[in-house]
């Protein structure tokens, strides 16, 4: 089983990941954390997310070798998240096609998966190369999962809608 939870910032896309990846583990299921700690605010927001999943997760930090953390996981796995693990691919020079070869591997691996990606796509088109570069990227990287994925969930105002 994988599925995809997409929407935009602060949507709820990643509360209801994870009532979704609990609903299908069979023991504890894997966080799988991408976000590197660059600054304050950025911690604020880890801080939050672990407040929200409790107990109920354990957590696996990897913020750019997805594919290689998954296959060491024996239950079920919430990527949070897919925009985060982009973010950190461009920063450290990883081409589009590092990243979609990295994303392909990931998907074939069996295991079980949950993942959540902000939908950068339905803004403005950005003012600067770089920002539309990620905006592009993350685009075909939603499309990639999104055609493997059993189920895609759209996600707006805390309610998520499935598309798939």
């Amino acid at each position: 089983m994988q599925a995809l939870f997409i929407g935009g910032i602060k949507s709820g896309k990643s509360r209801l990941a994870e009532a979704h990846t609990l609903k299908y583990a069979k023991k504890k299921p894997i966080y799988l954390a991408t976000t590197e700690l660059l600054d304050e605010e950025m911690q604020a927001r880890i801080k939050q997310h672990k407040k929200q999943r409790a107990e109920q997760f354990t957590t696996l930090e990897e913020p750019l070798y997805l594919a290689q953390a998954i296959e060491q996981c024996e239950d079920i796995v919430l990527v949070e998240c897919v925009s985060m693990w982009l973010n950190n691919m461009l920063y450290h020079g990883f081409t589009y096609a590092n990243i979609e070869e990295e994303m392909r591997k990931i998907l074939q691996n069996r295991q079980d998966k949950v993942f959540v990606l902000n939908d950068v796509g339905s803004g403005v088109i950005p003012d600067n190369a770089l920002a539309r570069e990620f905006a592009d990227i993350s685009g075909k990287i939603a499309q990639l999962i999104a055609s493997e994925c059993d189920e895609v969930f759209h996600v707006i105002a805390g309610i998520g809608v499935k598309i798939k």
